[in-house]
């Protein structure tokens, strides 16, 4: 039998590693434009009921009539978000394993947990924004801050730290507005974390706290009902869920207080662009739906209609919550 060179050898060897890359893109191709034909899973770090969960169940639903598949949420809470953010990254990048992610576990964690060793803007695909919801800074009855002027004149004083504000965990997003208030005012309010909203609101309501920071959506009813007093939401303007509580940017000492909670649809760096551009496609589709938009606003969140360029509002999502980390000597996380 005759053998062949060691030219033939290669230009053999070359042809088939070429013939391999050949079947592979078109395999990545065909299941692209199959795409999708078995069910999708949607991942939420977080327990159901809370707000991330709520969003990930009325995008699910509406998301499996645009993408024509069935479209299931798992609920994975655990370490803030993250653990379900890792499963996501760690998944196989074909678009049946995605995140309904957070401002906390895509930006804040990494920033401030050492133990956190993705990066959400890095190790993720975004798909596109949900919506957003601004936060709330509430007092006591018992205590003497009742607006924003209150506040202002407390924290200028020279006594802010006689007072404190409680949050729902370190780095939440509700720590840092409370951090931001100290940063924009010269404030030294000391930050009292709880394990979840529900001991925050027993010890506001009683008089123990004088500040909380809430999610709007979780401390309306108190305010409402009259428990608590609403100083101020976190956003830049107020919000059309309850426009008659003031923005703290409305004081000018607060000016640049700007921070909300936002909502987004994630999944696993490396998925084929066919995958990614129907389902960004399909999420707007969501977005627009009217019946989706009815839906939503029930979770006292607002329908991102608008896209930003997302790479250019993550950066400056990590910039100014970086900046808040390292004022507030939190920041103990990725650079």
């Amino acid at each position: 039998m005759k053998k062949l060179s060691n030219s033939a050898k290669r230009t053999a060897s070359s042809a088939l590693c070429a013939f391999a890359l050949l079947a592979v893109s078109g395999q990545a191709v065909h299941a692209a434009s199959t795409y999708p034909d078995r069910p999708i899973t949607i991942v939420v770090g977080y327990p159901a009921g809370g707000s991330v969960d709520l969003n990930g169940r009325v995008v699910a639903e509406t998301l499996a009539k645009k993408i024509g598949a069935n479209v299931v949420v798992e609920n994975l809470g655990g370490a803030g978000g993250t653990i379900g953010a890792q499963k996501v990254i760690r998944a196989k990048p074909d678009g049946y394993t995605l995140l309904v992610g957070s401002l906390n576990e895509i930006v804040i964690a990494g920033l401030v947990n050492p133990a956190v060793k993705y990066s959400g803007i890095n190790d993720l695909q975004a798909i596109g924004l949900i919506g957003d919801q601004p936060l709330v800074l509430a007092a006591s009855k018992k205590t003497d801050i009742k607006n924003t002027a209150d506040l202002v004149k407390v924290a200028t004083s020279g006594k802010s730290d006689s007072y404190s504000f409680g949050s729902s965990g370190v780095g939440t997003s509700l720590h840092m507005a409370g951090e931001m208030i100290n940063a924009e005012t010269g404030a030294k309010f000391l930050h009292v974390p709880y394990r979840g909203v529900a001991p925050l609101v027993t010890d506001l309501t009683s008089g123990r706290l004088p500040l909380g920071v809430f999610a709007l959506s979780s401390a309306l009813p108190q305010i409402q009902s009259g428990q608590i007093t609403a100083i101020g939401v976190t956003s830049a303007k107020r919000s059309s869920f309850a426009s008659d509580i003031a923005a703290l940017a409305e004081n000018p000492a607060l000016k640049a207080m700007d921070i909300s909670v936002w909502f987004g649809l994630f999944g696993p760096k490396g998925m084929p662009e066919a995958v990614v551009t129907k389902l960004q496609a399909s999420l707007q589709q969501v977005l627009a739906d009217p019946a989706f938009q009815e839906k939503y606003r029930t979770t006292g969140s607002n329908v991102m209609r608008t896209q930003p360029d997302l790479a250019s509002f993550f950066q400056a999502e990590h910039d100014k919550f970086k900046k808040l980390a390292e004022t507030a000597h939190i920041a103990t996380g990725r650079p």
